[in-house]
């Protein structure tokens, strides 16, 4: 497809699949769950975290958490006993198990015996004329992993530009808070970080249309990739280039482009 031609289709597809009918079969329908801002956002990066495999068994694996956690995030972070915990034992779902949960939770509850919202753990590295969120997803990974007790098998559950990868279960995460529109898929909840910083979340899906579109170059699947791509994607719109994470996912699932 000609260069010329890109932009109308892909906002075409964009304005196809931002739907609120795109919400029940994907991921983003657990935070839907919720009208709490701490509920959707802790349930919102369970399910970014849990994003790998089939999506209705990401979905079902988040009810199960939900149900476990008495059906309020927000609250059992915040004032679990130890008995309370115990019912989170033998979760699992792929390489996430009960150990990295219960770290989880660990920093879920320092964090918001502190603070009113997660955004904040991303801006602690940016500086305010920051063009992007990459030193926030650097310096989110630090502080998420700075408790003393952070089991090491943990670690590879939340990815940052540092070791180039293409951190796309945390980039889709700050899509849905920060991005906002009139469609009701993303939540637009954050306020101090932009929709123009983000990031492209690079799945399967979206690099392989993106390949073909000629709009990536690059076939290795990292961080690099990303800001190809999304460097790129900001020719079409440079104030939210994100958005077409809803065009390249919606041709590569829905239309196997």
């Amino acid at each position: 497809m000609k260069i010329e031609n890109l932009k109308p289709f892909l906002d075409s597809k964009f304005r196809l699949y931002n739907q609120h009918s795109f919400i029940e079969n994907d991921p983003i329908c657990i935070p839907h769950l919720f009208s709490k801002k701490q509920d959707i956002e802790i349930m919102g990066f369970f399910a970014a975290i849990f994003a790998w495999g089939q999506r209705i068994t990401i979905i079902n694996k988040c009810k199960d958490l939900i149900e476990r956690m008495d059906k309020s995030p927000h609250d059992f972070v915040l004032h679990h006993s130890t008995k309370d915990l115990k019912r989170l034992l033998n979760f699992k779902h792929r390489t996430f198990n009960d150990t990295d949960l219960l770290y989880f939770i660990s920093f879920f509850k320092y964090w918001y015996s502190k603070n009113d919202s997660l955004e904040d753990a991303f801006l602690m590295n940016m500086k305010s004329n920051s063009v992007t969120i990459e030193t926030g997803l650097n310096g989110f990974k630090e502080l998420f992993f700075s408790l003393n007790d952070v089991p090491q098998r943990t670690l590879k559950h939340v990815s940052s530009p540092n070791q180039n990868s293409a951190c796309k279960r945390i980039n889709m995460y700050l899509r849905w808070m920060v991005r906002c529109d009139n469609n009701g898929v993303d939540f637009g909840l954050w306020k101090k970080i932009k929709p123009s910083q983000l990031f492209i979340p690079l799945d399967v899906h979206v690099q392989r249309v993106a390949l073909k579109l000629n709009l990536l170059e690059r076939e290795k699947s990292d961080w690099k990739a990303v800001i190809e791509l999304t460097k790129n994607l900001r020719k079409f719109d440079s104030n939210d280039p994100v958005k077409y994470d809803f065009a390249l996912f919606g041709l590569g699932i829905e239309e196997k482009f």
